[in-house]
C-alpha cells in the first residue's frame, strides 16, 4: 500500500525506499494519536468519531482498549467526541479529548485502563477550550497542545464556543495555562525540537496547509516562522498538515498532503511515503525501530533503518 520516495541521499540514514509498508489493521472510522507503550509492549491509538482508544500489539493483535476516550457525558451526540492525540509519561496515558474540551490525564495503570480521567487543562482564563487536538511534553513535565474547533459539532460556528480563537498553549507542571499564540486558523498537531528550543505546529486549514515554527522562551513563543507551505502538495493530493513526531536524530515526521513528509530541521524535504488514504497522524516506537501511521481507516507499519 503506497510507496517510499527518496528526494535526497539524508533520507538513506532514516527509510529504504524498498520498505514494505504493511497494514497492520483497518475498519475504523477515523484513527489518530499513536503512542507506543513500552509497559504494554503495544500501540494505542484513537478512533476520534467511535469515542474509542484501541491497542495493537505482535503478540494480540487488535483489541478495544478503552472506550469512552475521549467525551464521557450522559447525552449522546455525534460529530468527533473522541480522544485524537495522545501521550505516556511515566507509565500515564495523557489525552486530548474532543467531547471533553480538555487534556486529561487517565487514572488508572495502563494495564487496567479506565474511562477515569483529571483534567490537566479544560479552560484559559475561565473559557471553556475547544476541543484539543494534539500534545507534546517536555522533559521538565509541560505539556504543549493546540486547540482547535473539531470537536464542535458545529466547528467555529457552535454555540458553546468560548473563545475567539483557535489556540496553541502551554499548561505548566504546575497546571499553568498559558496562551502561546492565537494567530493559527486551524492548528493541529505539535512537536518539538532534540534540544527542546522550538515548537513545531501544524496548521490543518486547507487555504493556509503550512508548517509553523516558533522559538520557546521561559513562558512565551518567538517567530512564528513558516517552516513549509504545503499549498502546491494540498492541490494535488489529498490532506493537510496533520500530526507529526521528531525523530531523536533531527527528522520531522509529519503528516500532510499525499501521505508523510520528512523534513530535515531546516525545512528541507527530504523523503515522502506517499499513501493513497487521507494520513492523520504517526508514531514512534521507542527503540525506533518502526513508523507507525494513521491514515484514515488504516493503521500502517514502516520499517526504519537500525
Amino acid at each position: 500500500m503506497g510507496s517510499i520516495e527518496r528526494l535526497d541521499p539524508a533520507l538513506d540514514a532514516l527509510l529504504d525506499t524498498t520498505s514494505k509498508i504493511e497494514v497492520l489493521a483497518d475498519g475504523f472510522v477515523w484513527s489518530e494519536g499513536p503512542v507506543w507503550s513500552d509497559t504494554l509492549q503495544a500501540l494505542l491509538f484513537s478512533d476520534v468519531p467511535e469515542n474509542k482508544i484501541y491497542q495493537w500489539s505482535e503478540k494480540g493483535g487488535l483489541q478495544i482498549y478503552l472506550t469512552p476516550s475521549g467525551y464521557t457525558g450522559s447525552v449522546p451526540r455525534g460529530g468527533e467526541p473522541g480522544s485524537n492525540g495522545l501521550l505516556i509519561r511515566n507509565h500515564q496515558l495523557y489525552l486530548a479529548q474532543h467531547g471533553d474540551r480538555r487534556i486529561a490525564r487517565m487514572e488508572a495503570d495502563l494495564f487496567h485502563p479506565q474511562s477515569a480521567f483529571t483534567a490537566i487543562a479544560d479552560k484559559f482564563e475561565g473559557k471553556r477550550l475547544n476541543s484539543p487536538n494534539d500534545l507534546v511534553m517536555d522533559r521538565q513535565g509541560n505539556v504543549f497542545f493546540t486547540d482547535p474547533p473539531y470537536g464542535l459539532l458545529k466547528n467555529d460556528q457552535d454555540s458553546s464556543k468560548e473563545t475567539a480563537w483557535q489556540g496553541v498553549y502551554r499548561v505548566s507542571a504546575e497546571g499553568k495555562v498559558r496562551l502561546l499564540t492565537d494567530s493559527l486558523t486551524r492548528p493541529n498537531g505539535i512537536a518539538l525540537s532534540p534540544d527542546e528550543g522550538t515548537l513545531f505546529v501544524a496548521n490543518s486549514d486547507p487555504e493556509k496547509p503550512r508548517w509553523y515554527a516558533y522559538e520557546l522562551k521561559a513562558d512565551s513563543v518567538a517567530g512564528g516562522r513558516i517552516f513549509y507551505d504545503a499549498s502546491r502538495e494540498a492541490a494535488a493530493a489529498p490532506g493537510s498538515p496533520d500530526g507529526m513526531k521528531m525523530h531523536p536524530a533531527g527528522y520531522l515526521i509529519a503528516s500532510g498532503p499525499g501521505g508523510i513528509m520528512i523534513f530535515t530541521l531546516e525545512g528541507k524535504v527530504i523523503g515522502r511515503i506517499r499513501l493513497p488514504a487521507s494520513t492523520a497522524n504517526c508514531g514512534l516506537d521507542t527503540a525506533m525501530d518502526y513508523l507507525y501511521i494513521t491514515a484514515d481507516n488504516y493503521l500502517l507499519r514502516v520499517r526504519l533503518k537500525d
